[in-house]
């Protein structure tokens, strides 16, 4: 078999910015074939990284080779086009193109690009990279802005290419169905692993706790060093001076944690009574706006009681107006028949894409400072602006930093940061997971699916909505609505056996169904019982303080003060602690998952 070439290789390439290092002396082969994902946190470069490669950014140091003769193309976040251009003079003569647009939902070929939405030359841009053919294409964001079917359809259109790829996405489905190596980029360096997103997690989780051990072994060294140092003034000055140096070498390595930093959203939710909202015979159509265009219904006779606690996922093409429903559910937008009545105690916080406007010229700290100088968190403890943002990730320096100067992704969670902070019990996400990155993603699974109240959100991410909901409103168009008991993941499988049996019936094929003795899983939102729920929440309150007895008796046993026989029973308590943990934490799980 003839040895893969190599179409691209980048050695001890350094960008700084000012102070400030975003990567240094990194290294990276991609050879014919590999499809590989771009993992990093928000602001560590990803996009710069790209760039560099593609040719429209510096850097400070280092070599980027291409194979000679190399096809190359790249979809940057935000595609830009010539002026007073049609999208028909985009496309030439290539019916491919055409084609693709159609599935990408861009049909009126005569419309100016000037006049496109940013998600419709986003599309656009995306339908021309695909159909140039290249041998080597690099991709940013290339999700964002499509609606699930056509996530769903670009995967399959990838996954079937020949086109090396080269890709950051927070779409972490997309990542494990298309992508055969995962590179991350953290502290300033590239870490690869050879497979999908699935493999990454594991190897990843082995790599970090690998590092922590070294870490514990440098934070033990250091306190040996910590001691020496102070022991011995006379000998800092001459023949002691290299230990001295590397006393102050350890001291960086032990300040580098490199345990995953958590952006911990456990603010307090004002309490929610029983009447959330409920719909009566709402109904809403836009004319149309040119003659023989079909009017837009987006509702009709539209009825809904909204339960407690429930948490609600939306999803639909688009164009069907599912922003349009959360705005009249707001009060923003008006019904044109019928109403919504919303409960008095609730209180919401709303994430829309409009929302996302901050004054250029103010710094981070006094985005926060405006809403409150503390926030009260659910433990009843009070945190400060900064300590605030801080488990949001804004280190220090970035909080004195002004707004002009964050990421896209940056200001997303700073976004998210001043919704949060208000404490609501109802959540509405018109679609949260744009730009954010995966750690910070993760968190706000976490933080929803424990969330003492109601959400709605709306999203193309299908892992945030499968790990997030527990039912779907899916908008089908024409005012028609369809509640499916579920998550993404259940519904899309339940619609294509549905679209499957309606194929086979058109085509006069029968349709195989399950035997009658045979029961049709259907999945249900699950329950807690108001008993289990007592149980949950004291299960809840009981394991942080087993966990911190824990972490007691561990120093105690350390300490090097007790006796043998005192080590021995501490030991034996130490086991038994262990198995209580164990056994409510398992508890803890079944419970969680019902919840």
């Amino acid at each position: 078999m003839a040895a893969l070439q190599s179409y691209l290789q980048i050695d001890g390439l350094t960008k700084s910015f000012g102070d400030l290092v975003l990567f240094e002396n990194i290294s990276l082969g991609i050879s014919e074939g590999d499809r590989v994902g771009l993992i990093a946190r928000n602001g560590s470069g990803k996009t710069t990284l790209l760039n560099i490669i593609a040719g429209k950014e510096g850097y400070d140091e280092g070599s980027i080779v291409f194979r000679n003769d190399l096809r190359t193309d790249y979809l940057s976040q935000d595609p830009e086009f010539p002026p007073h251009v049609t999208v028909a003079q985009v496309c030439g003569d290539n019916a491919e193109m055409v084609h693709i647009l159609t599935r990408l939902k861009v049909t009126d070929l005569d419309q100016p690009v000037a006049q496109l939405s940013g998600g419709q030359r986003k599309r656009l841009a995306l339908a021309r990279v695909l159909t140039d053919k290249p041998q080597f294409l690099m991709l940013d964001e290339p999700t964002n802005h499509l609606d699930l079917d056509m996530v769903e359809w670009l995967e399959d259109y990838l996954q079937h290419t020949r086109t090396t790829l080269l890709m950051v996405t927070h779409d972490r489905y997309f990542l494990d169905h298309v992508c055969n190596r995962i590179v991350e980029l953290a502290d300033k360096t590239l870490y690869t692993y050879k497979g999908n997103y699935a493999y990454y997690l594991e190897k990843r989780q082995e790599r970090i706790s690998a590092q922590n051990v070294l870490v514990e072994r440098a934070n033990n060294l250091l306190r040996t060093e910590l001691d020496w140092m102070r022991r011995q003034p006379q000998a800092r000055g001459h023949k002691s001076r290299s230990r001295i140096e590397a006393f102050y070498e350890l001291e960086e390595r032990a300040r580098r944690r490199h345990e995953q930093q958590a952006v911990r959203l456990q603010m307090k939710s004002s309490y929610i009574g029983n009447k959330i909202f409920e719909a009566h015979h709402v109904s809403k159509i836009f004319p149309s706006r040119t003659p023989g265009e079909p009017e837009k219904i987006i509702l009709r006779d539209y009825n809904y009681t909204f339960a407690r606690y429930e948490k609600l996922g939306i999803v639909g093409a688009n164009g069907v107006r599912k922003s349009t429903y959360l705005k009249m559910l707001l009060g923003q937008v008006q019904p044109d028949s019928g109403h919504f009545d919303v409960g008095e105690t609730v209180r919401f916080g709303y994430y829309s894409q409009e929302g996302l406007q901050f004054d250029e010229q103010k710094k981070v700290i006094d985005i926060v400072r405006d809403i409150a100088e503390y926030v009260q968190m659910s433990d009843g403890s009070r945190l400060s602006a900064t300590q605030f943002l801080q488990n949001f990730l804004f280190s220090p320096e970035k909080q004195y930093s002004y707004v002009y100067k964050l990421s896209g992704g940056e200001r997303r969670r700073l976004y998210l940061c001043t919704i949060l902070m208000r404490s609501p019990n109802f959540l509405i996400l018109d679609e949260p997971t744009n730009d954010l990155d995966i750690v910070t993603l993760n968190v706000l699974e976490d933080y929803l699916q424990n969330f003492g109240g109601c959400v709605i959100v709306v999203s193309h991410d299908r892992y945030f909505m499968d790990k997030v909901v527990d039912h779907l409103l899916v908008f089908r168009g024409e005012g028609e609505l369809q509640d499916y008991p579920g998550n993404y993941s259940d519904w899309r499988e339940w619609k294509q056996l549905k679209d499957q049996e309606a194929a086979e019936q058109a085509s006069g094929t029968t349709v195989v169904t399950a035997p009658a003795n045979v029961k049709v899983k259907t999945p249900k939102a699950p329950r807690l019982s108001f008993k289990e729920k007592q149980e949950f929440a004291a299960l809840e309150e009981e394991l942080p303080l087993l966990e911190a007895q824990k972490q007691e008796l561990e120093t105690l046993m350390s300490s090097g003060t007790l006796t043998g026989p005192e080590i021995v029973e501490k030991g034996k308590l130490m086991q038994q602690l262990i198995e209580q943990i164990d056994e409510k934490e398992m508890r803890w799980l079944e419970l969680s998952e019902k919840a």
